[in-house]
């Protein structure tokens, strides 16, 4: 995906129309994993932009997620102790599961196997948010994924680097997010021109939208055009 980014940047700058020199990446969410992939690879980047990009790996990324979506399907579950243990206990039930199943992956278990164990933990419904679309070939897609780590792309990125973070996303851990770039920052024999920008919306979600509203958050645009326009 990296070299299809990439193959796409040179087509676009070959453009008589296009000013060559000024067009960088813009990666959203697993998207920000291909550009910085495909940014390092080069030494001709102005820019490089991530949005939502996770600084974790995939499933790290993805049992964040599932936690949230977990406990958000139970938001009434503090009015009732008795309710709230057993929602925790289920909670912790499913993430036990998604954990195994990682595991599985790592030893390259097959899709029988996987459903085995899924099959063995009773189904639990909480779980269909990460499993319900799941095939063998999604399955072997995931083996391959999910320990993707982008800190390597971090650490060796040769241009400037604007990573955009919506403080109230529920797919991403943010926190986490960003003490993995702040160190990748920090690590000795960075390139010069590897400098970080980070803007953390703190009600945007996602996709940069506040509750209840569908357009992007206020001061997104502005503050993603400004810093494009200084690099």
């Amino acid at each position: 995906m990296a070299a299809d980014a990439s193959a796409a940047l040179d087509f676009l700058r070959s453009q008589p129309e296009v000013e060559a020199h000024s067009v960088g990446f813009f990666g959203h969410s697993e998207g920000g994993w291909v550009v910085l992939r495909a940014a390092t690879a080069r030494d001709d980047m102005p820019w490089v932009v991530t949005n939502s990009c996770p600084g974790v790996s995939p499933a790290v990324q993805e049992r964040h997620a599932l936690a949230h979506h977990l406990r958000d399907a139970h938001p009434g579950s503090q009015a009732d102790a008795d309710v709230d243990v057993d929602v925790d206990v289920d909670v912790e039930n499913t993430l036990a599961l998604y954990d195994r199943l990682i595991e599985a992956g790592r030893r390259d278990a097959d899709f029988a196997t996987a459903m085995h164990l899924v099959d063995a933990a009773g189904r639990p419904p909480g779980l269909a948010y990460y499993w319900a679309d799941m095939d063998e070939h999604l399955w072997t897609f995931l083996k391959r994924k999910q320990d993707h780590d982008p800190t390597p792309d971090l650490i060796g990125l040769r241009c400037p680097h604007l990573a955009f973070f919506g403080g109230q996303d529920p797919l991403v851990p943010v926190a986490d997010s960003l003490h993995v770039l702040g160190a990748a920052l920090c690590r000795t024999g960075r390139p010069r021109r590897g400098t970080l920008t980070v803007e953390v919306l703190p009600e945007a979600d996602h996709r940069f939208r506040l509750p209840d509203d569908n357009g992007p958050a206020p001061g997104y645009l502005d503050k993603l055009t400004r810093w494009l326009h200084q690099h």
